[in-house]
């Protein structure tokens, strides 16, 4: 598959994690949601892992701590704050925030995978960064500006995750490196549920709505999503991917005023129309970097 089509097949599935999110607050606890989803992943992959023996190279010394640092930072931290977060804040402000992640993409992948962005790559990411600061700055103080904070204040693990992920050796199957997100997420995961446990902090409801979301966690978000994310990262230049990859809230909350989640207002659609204007900027400066090689 081209990997252009890659990172827009992923922007499409995750483009619905915000609402899924927003339908398992007081059904099912966050970090519980990511721990089932995880193990939900886990079985999608077993069979590919079996059929194509890559069983051994799960669990391989070398790589092992890598795969660890890149399922706890990558799932286990990030996505149990960024659905907490929607306890405070609503799915669109939260996927229009999540941009944020691409400052920290642009600053990762130049000091530590020499990507150094050009300068239109610059100004398409500014369009989108741009979303981010008229939403921060119109939510300022507001109850829903502690879901914003930690939306914004946890988005760099995903990108130092996918950092170690763009370093890992070259031969290395981009299915394995997300059948290992999952399965090295459950360690961190099995910790923090424990603690909340002890405190009576964990909600489960058994129903159709918790069914549907954890399935679309499992399977779509921590299954096909990151498979489409690696084989694109592992071929594009990291900066790029993300940018394109961080226009999902346009879909999100599109989906958002469908269902009648939110209200339409003015800033955030001249947010998500700034968001949307970069990535189409970015991913044509990848189609042309595709045509010359």
């Amino acid at each position: 598959m081209n990997p252009l089509l890659a990172v827009w097949l992923c922007w499409a599935i995750v483009g619905f994690s915000p609402i899924a999110g927003r339908y398992a607050v007081g059904v099912i606890s966050p970090v519980l949601l990511v721990f089932l989803g995880t193990i939900v992943a886990a079985a999608f992959f077993a069979p590919w892992l079996t059929r194509a023996r890559q069983w051994g190279a799960l669990f391989a010394k070398e790589t092992r701590w890598k795969f660890l640092f890149i399922g706890t930072f990558g799932t286990a931290l990030p996505f149990s704050i960024l659905l907490w977060a929607l306890h405070y804040t609503t799915p669109g402000n939260a996927a229009i925030l999540q941009q944020s992640e691409l400052l920290y993409s642009l600053l990762i992948a130049a000091v530590f995978l020499r990507e150094i962005p050009t300068k239109q790559q610059l100004l398409g990411s500014a369009l989108i960064l741009a979303g981010v600061i008229l939403i921060l700055l119109k939510e300022q103080y507001t109850p829903r500006w502690t879901g914003d904070l930690m939306v914004v204040g946890c988005t760099w693990m995903l990108q130092a995750a996918s950092c170690v992920a763009k370093k890992l050796p070259k031969h290395l199957d981009h299915r394995l490196i997300a059948a290992a997100r999952n399965v090295y997420a459950l360690p961190a995961l099995a910790v923090i549920l424990a603690v909340l446990a002890c405190q009576g902090g964990l909600t489960l409801k058994p129903n159709l709505q918790a069914a549907w979301v954890l399935l679309y966690t499992g399977i779509f978000k921590y299954g096909w999503a990151m498979i489409l994310w690696y084989q694109a990262i592992r071929a594009l230049d990291l900066g790029k991917v993300t940018a394109i990859y961080l226009s999902y809230p346009v879909l999100s909350f599109l989906l958002s005023l469908i269902l009648g989640l939110e209200p339409l207002h003015l800033y955030q659609l001249v947010g998500l129309g700034l968001t949307l204007a970069g990535a189409y900027w970015v991913s044509l400066i990848v189609k042309k970097q595709q045509e010359h090689t």
